[in-house]
């Protein structure tokens, strides 16, 4: 009775427009008021703010989304993009293929979807547009792309589940390589299908010799550096994925001030980390008073009881779950799924047999689709907001990629050694 008093109550409170960090914690302590009493309340509300915070591996958190939001002024995505197109030349659909190598591109030296997003808005669409392309199929295609830096490392998303979940930040992080490289693929055969179906959509672009192509490819070495600073660093375990975080943001700045970066542009973007840094780390102090909640009341060894009991086969329960996030993904933007959903389901589907790498990475790919779904796509907003886009029309490009996107889940559930295998070759 308890558990289903907190829950409303905390749909309740993000049903009226409350932020999420408020709503966990005051559905999080009216729910201990119940349980426990005010002397437990009171206690765990005093050292919670302090304690949830203390994680060393919180640290990469922050350091990432600066990383990401340094690479953005500095311009570097632009010279990813510009080397990506070159490439592609004249491939039907040249430049969304280059919009999708591009956000993989920058997935693999950021971390933040919303970066991306916007990134790849004000590099890419216009460009497209330009070229004649149809504005749905520009508009999908870069909103489905941004959604990359959720999974390829470093991702702050792919952090803060670890630390929910308390599984190996590296493992993690290396996990989403695979699926990070075949959700590029399914982008680009995608955008294969829709320009073969309707070549009008996409017209041919210009065509550039071998020379120019080896030319472009000069321009991609901060790529490598920021890459080897952070992916390779925690491969090849040279360092931890918080020291390889401050690596990367430390080779980001300096980048940036090779660039002559104004200083105005890299103060601006300090700020923004800061911001985003703070509302996660609230968010993360709601979340742990409303966990110690759900663990006095024990809603997770119960529903791990049931579904033992009631013998439902671990297959029907993964496919509940994976729809579960579908739905979520619609309503929800991706750090209050994890942070409602993790502490409950994860512990679930381990019990079921289930790789808890592999699972993570299922999840993160769901909320990718999530990321470009109506009605509360995040990428779709930001899109939006940059270009001037009706949001239903970035909505209907994005439609195609969410149908493509659930047969890779699809694959990944049959053959899950897909994700486990590179983890499993780590230093």
């Amino acid at each position: 009775m308890a558990t289903f008093a907190g829950l409303v109550l905390l749909l309740g409170f993000l049903a009226f427009g409350l932020p999420v960090a408020l709503s966990l914690a005051l559905a999080g302590a009216f729910g201990l008021l119940m349980v426990g009493g005010f002397d437990t309340a009171a206690g765990i509300l005093a050292s919670t703010p302090l304690a949830s915070n203390q994680n060393y591996e919180f640290v990469a958190i922050p350091m990432f989304i600066l990383m990401a939001n340094l690479i953005t002024v500095s311009g570097i995505s632009d010279d990813l993009f510009k080397a990506a197109k070159i490439w592609t030349g004249r491939t039907p659909g040249g430049l969304a293929h280059a919009t999708a190598l591009t956000g993989a591109a920058f997935g693999a030296i950021s971390g933040s979807s919303t970066a991306a997003a916007a990134t790849l808005s004000s590099t890419s669409i216009p460009g497209m547009i330009k070229q004649g392309y149809d504005p749905r199929l520009a508009a999908g295609v870069v909103a489905i792309s941004g959604t990359l830096a959720m999974l390829i490392p470093p991702s702050v998303a792919m952090v803060l589940y670890a630390i929910i979940a308390n599984l190996s930040v590296g493992q993690l992080l290396i996990a989403g390589i695979v699926p990070g490289i075949l959700v590029t693929l399914t982008i680009i055969l995608t955008v294969f299908f829709l320009v073969w179906r309707n070549p009008e959509h996409a017209p041919g672009a210009q065509g550039y010799r071998m020379w120019e192509k080896i030319a472009a490819l000069k321009t991609s070495w901060a790529f490598l550096v920021l890459f080897m600073c952070v992916t390779g660093v925690i491969y090849l375990g040279i360092g931890t994925p918080t020291e390889a975080s401050a690596l990367g943001a430390l080779a980001a700045l300096a980048l940036a001030l090779l660039r002559r970066t104004s200083w105005s542009r890299i103060r601006r973007a300090m700020v923004v980390t800061a911001e985003a840094s703070c509302m996660i780390a609230l968010i993360i102090v709601g979340a742990e008073i409303f966990g110690y909640f759900l663990t006095l009341t024990q809603t997770t060894q119960s529903l791990i009881s049931y579904l033992s009991e009631a013998g439902i086969p671990s297959w029907v329960v993964l496919m509940a779950v994976l729809l579960l996030y579908l739905v979520l993904g619609c309503v929800m933007d991706l750090i209050a799924m994890l942070i409602l959903t993790v502490p409950i389901i994860a512990p679930m589907m381990m019990q079921l047999g289930y790789d808890p790498v592999w699972f993570a990475v299922i999840t993160i790919v769901m909320a990718e689709v999530g990321m470009v779904t109506p009605p509360l796509g995040m990428n779709v907003f930001v899109i939006s907001k940059y270009t001037g886009m009706p949001v239903g029309q970035v909505f209907r490009g994005s439609y195609p990629h969410v149908v493509a996107h659930l047969l890779l889940v699809l694959v990944l559930v049959l053959f899950p050694q897909l994700v486990t295998w590179l983890p499993a070759t780590m230093q």
